[in-house]
């Protein structure tokens, strides 16, 4: 069997894919978000880590090989795990620095063409559902990857030392309690390439560890005097486009309880009788949050209110 010996120039760049440029709507009920220069940070430091995994990809497994950095987001722990395949390989690594665990999750079927590679093969592999790896198939991972994972000091020297060592590995991401279920993590989405084959791979951090590190670092500011200005301008304009825009505000009686009877028997004609008091102010509501109480009147030949006491709390 004749190994081929590609040379390190032949890497693929590792660059990101290019994106839609769509707006993404921002749930106010969730506001832990990633800030935008936290996740410029990450995102060069996961990108310089997809260049040398790509690098000691196309080094180890004699093929043509590269990385792509997708993207970074900062989730609740259960979120990731409930976004994984029921059967995946989820390396489970530990930061040396704090002894947490970091996960770093492929398909079975990538590691396997990785191994077909290592031991001379043409990365066939082996796609039977719940194929699990053998003790000498997971030993030639574990290093692999350890070679890999060992790049991380040099990414994310910038930010913080992270030493990432290899422990073991799981295959049903539901039974995998790497931290709290409502803990954030950091997941950077990458795509392998081996060959002609392609995978997805996803790399977990407690985000804590990382988040603390980066808001350490926020004293200085590295931003240009035209950056500085751009980003008052753009919170400028933000703060006024904030103001115009439009809400729907309604007025309200008292809620009155009735069963299900009673709702099915309704009829046309029928008089519901409210519970609402003729001296009790309405309620002023925008979005179910009431914001103040109104006195019922008229304003010429419409129907109006007239605002008697404004709630502090909203």
């Amino acid at each position: 069997m004749t190994v081929q010996d590609t040379p390190a120039t032949s890497v693929r760049p590792a660059q990101r894919r290019n994106r839609a440029h769509e707006p993404e709507a921002y749930d106010f009920r969730r506001p832990t978000t990633l800030a935008r220069e936290h996740a410029r940070l990450l995102e060069m430091a996961f990108e310089t880590f997809a260049r040398q995994w790509g690098t000691q990809l196309t080094a180890r497994l004699r093929v043509m090989s590269g990385v792509t950095f997708d993207g970074v987001a900062l989730l609740s722990y259960d979120e990731y795990v409930r976004a994984l395949p029921s059967t995946t390989a989820m390396v489970l690594c530990t930061v040396e620095q704090t002894r947490q665990t970091a996960v770093v999750q492929m398909p079975v079927s990538a590691l396997m063409v990785w191994i077909d590679y290592l031991l001379g093969g043409n990365g066939v592999g082996d796609e039977r559902e719940g194929r699990e790896l053998t003790e000498i198939e997971l030993t030639l991972v574990r290093d692999l990857l350890q070679h890999a994972l060992g790049d991380l000091s040099y990414a994310f020297a910038a930010l913080l030392p992270l030493d990432v060592s290899v422990r073991s590995v799981q295959y049903n991401p539901q039974f995998v309690q790497a931290v709290g279920a409502s803990d954030s993590v950091l997941v950077a989405t990458f795509t392998l390439a081996s060959g002609e084959r392609e995978d997805t791979a996803t790399f977990m951090l407690p985000a804590e560890l990382l988040l603390a590190s980066l808001r350490a670092n926020e004293g200085t500011d590295a931003r240009t005097a035209d950056e500085r200005r751009a980003h008052a301008l753009a919170l400028v304009e933000l703060d006024a486009a904030v103001q115009e825009v439009p809400v729907d505000v309604s007025v309200r009686f008292a809620p009155v309880t009735v069963s299900p009877r009673d709702v099915l028997g309704l009829t046309v004609g029928e008089v519901l009788p409210l519970s609402h008091p003729t001296t009790k102010p309405l309620d002023v509501v925008v979005d179910g949050v009431v914001l103040a109480r109104a006195a019922a009147g008229n304003n010429g030949s419409r129907l109006a209110c007239m605002v008697v006491t404004v709630e502090e709390n909203h």
